[in-house]
Parts: C-alpha cells; sequence; structure tokens
C-alpha cells in the first residue's frame, strides 16, 4: 500500500493491535503499514481530491470498491466482496443546526486486517469509537469493531425516538386540553421526521441482519450475537418511531374532528340566530316600505305595540326551538 500524497481528505488513521490498544499513524506511517502489525483502520473525508485519487489510484481496491467508497448518494447496505463486506450504513445527524432525520452515512469496506471508511459530514458515533481507541480500549479487530460502531449508530438513535415519543405525548395532550388549530402542523412536522427517519432504518436493519448471516472466517459466532443484539435494539427503534407515526396521524385526526365540531357548533349558532332574526328582518322591512296604508302610522303607541309583537315573537320562536331540542 503506498502512502498518501498529502494531509487533505484523511481524517483517522489507526492500527488496533487486536488486544484492545491502538496507535494513531501520521501520513507517512500508513505507507509502512503491515498486516502482522494489527488491523488498520483509515476514514477518509470522500470530498477531498487528495483522498479520491488515493483510493482509485493508490490504494489498491477494487474500481467496484472504490465507486462504492466514494458514491455521493447511497442506500444502507450489507454485500459481500470475496473474504471482505462492503457496507453502507447511516447515523442520525447530531451536528449542530440539522435535522436528526437527515441522516449521516457512512461507507465501509472491512477485512480481517484493513478497514477503509469514507464519510462526508461528522458522524459523532465514530467520534465516540475514536476516543476509546484513544483511551486504550479500542476493538479487538475488525469484527468488534463492526459492532462497537453499528452500537453506537444505534444507540445515538435512542435519545432522537425518545425525544418523538415526548413530543407527541405533549401534542396529544395539547389536543386533549386545548384542540388549537395552531397545533397542525407541529404534528405534520413530527409525522415527516419520523417518516424520513423510517425510511432510512428498515433497509439498515436489513444490512445489520446480512452482516450477521454472512459466513466469513474472520467474523465468529461472539461477533454474531453482538450483531444481533445491536439488530434487536434497532427494530425496536423501528417499532417505536411507528407507533410515533401512528400516534401523530390519530392525534392529528382527532384535532381535525375537534376543529370541525368547533366549526359547525359555531355554524350552529349562526343559524339559530339567523333564523330567529328571519321573520323580525321581514316584518320591519315590511313595515319600514315609504307608501300609504301602513297600519299605525296615525297611533302614537303603535312602534311599542310592534316592538312588544316582535318580542313575543322571539319568545315563541325560542319556545319552539326548545321543543324540537335546536338549543
Amino acid at each position: 500500500m503506498k502512502q498518501l500524497r498529502g494531509p487533505d481528505g484523511l481524517i483517522y488513521a489507526f492500527v488496533m493491535d487486536r488486544r484492545g490498544g491502538a496507535r494513531e499513524l501520521s501520513w507517512d506511517e500508513t505507507g509502512q503499514w503491515q498486516p502482522q502489525q494489527g488491523v488498520l483502520w483509515l476514514h477518509f473525508d470522500y470530498t477531498c481530491d487528495a483522498a479520491r485519487q488515493w483510493l482509485r489510484n493508490d490504494s489498491g481496491l477494487d474500481p467496484l470498491v472504490v465507486d462504492a467508497l466514494l458514491t455521493e448518494e447511497t442506500r444502507p447496505r450489507a454485500t459481500p466482496v470475496g473474504d471482505a463486506l462492503l457496507l453502507a450504513l447511516r447515523g442520525v445527524n447530531l451536528n449542530p443546526g440539522a435535522d436528526p432525520e437527515d441522516m449521516v452515512s457512512i461507507r465501509l469496506y472491512v477485512t480481517a486486517d484493513l478497514i477503509v471508511s469514507s464519510r462526508k459530514r461528522q458522524l459523532l458515533s465514530v467520534s465516540d469509537l475514536v476516543e476509546k481507541m484513544r483511551r486504550g480500549r479500542g476493538p479487538l479487530g475488525s469484527g468488534d469493531f463492526l459492532v462497537e460502531l453499528t452500537d453506537r449508530l444505534v444507540a445515538r438513535m435512542s435519545d432522537i425516538v425518545d425525544d418523538f415519543e415526548d413530543r407527541v405525548a405533549d401534542l396529544e395532550e395539547q389536543v386533549l386540553y386545548s384542540g388549537n388549530g395552531t397545533l397542525r402542523q407541529p404534528l405534520a412536522q413530527l409525522r415527516r421526521q419520523t417518516i424520513g427517519l423510517r425510511r432510512y432504518l428498515a433497509p439498515e436493519r436489513e444490512a445489520l441482519t446480512r452482516t450477521q448471516n454472512e459466513p466469513l472466517d474472520w467474523l465468529d459466532d461472539g461477533f454474531r450475537l453482538r450483531m444481533r443484539e445491536v439488530s434487536d435494539r434497532l427494530v425496536r427503534h423501528i417499532e417505536d418511531l411507528d407507533a410515533v407515526r401512528e400516534r401523530a396521524a390519530v392525534t392529528q385526526e382527532e384535532l381535525m374532528s375537534r376543529l370541525s365540531d368547533q366549526l359547525n357548533t359555531r355554524l350552529y349558532v349562526l343559524s339559530l340566530v339567523a333564523a330567529v332574526f328571519l321573520p323580525l328582518g321581514f316584518l320591519t322591512g315590511l313595515l319600514g316600505i315609504n307608501v300609504g296604508g301602513i297600519p299605525g302610522a296615525e297611533n302614537p303607541y303603535a312602534f311599542y305595540e310592534f316592538s312588544i309583537l316582535l318580542l313575543l315573537l322571539v319568545a315563541l320562536q325560542v319556545w319552539i326551538f326548545r321543543r324540537r331540542n335546536w338549543l
């Protein structure tokens, strides 16, 4: 393996001694690595030209593997390549100002002695793993590295899923006690976020399941057991997201029902008011025409008598409405 040509593009370079220790390498030291020294991990920013050029021309990797490591858009998957694994995984975006459902991808090519990974944006799960390696408690090998990384990817999702559950519970309570129309937007946003997050978690579950079932010599039964536990936790997160989405949908339906009831109540009140004033308006309009022969035009008490007649008419209408249970 030729050494890298410049400092741009390589984020981390470690050699893991298979006993939990890990040594960070400089650019020059990566060119002198030998498999007997331990498992080499190279982590690149694939947007840098120096990293792309080294992967294509100097890494010695298959061109199809290089294309997978450098592709801009990818879906979570796990593909065996000889005695190696090619993986594309995603983690929640916890970078400042980012939306969690805008997930960050990481691509990995893993063999018994070599791990090459690439990313575009920072993934905090990788940073957690690096800090653990620097404290001398790193992975014991390639399989252990995969378990540690996927475990952190799934663990980082827990806080996001818990936040979604808290938000939907709060929205349910607000709808129950207020039914404010302004809650429609947060409910729609929550549903959009859960749908966006689940869209990547479902294929990631399939990728982890395939990883644990691949018959590779450097993956032992302990790896498969631990990976199964990680996969089960991911399945629980997916089920929780489905529950949040369904609760948000039911809450949104309840909100729309309450808003519809409020509108119907207001329209009902307006209809009653219109029904009360319709005959009053007819009578006042009829007696207000400017022609001769209006009854009571010469009677000084005609206005009071007409007002009493209108009050009696309103009382009669109210009695009829109550009799028919309209009020």
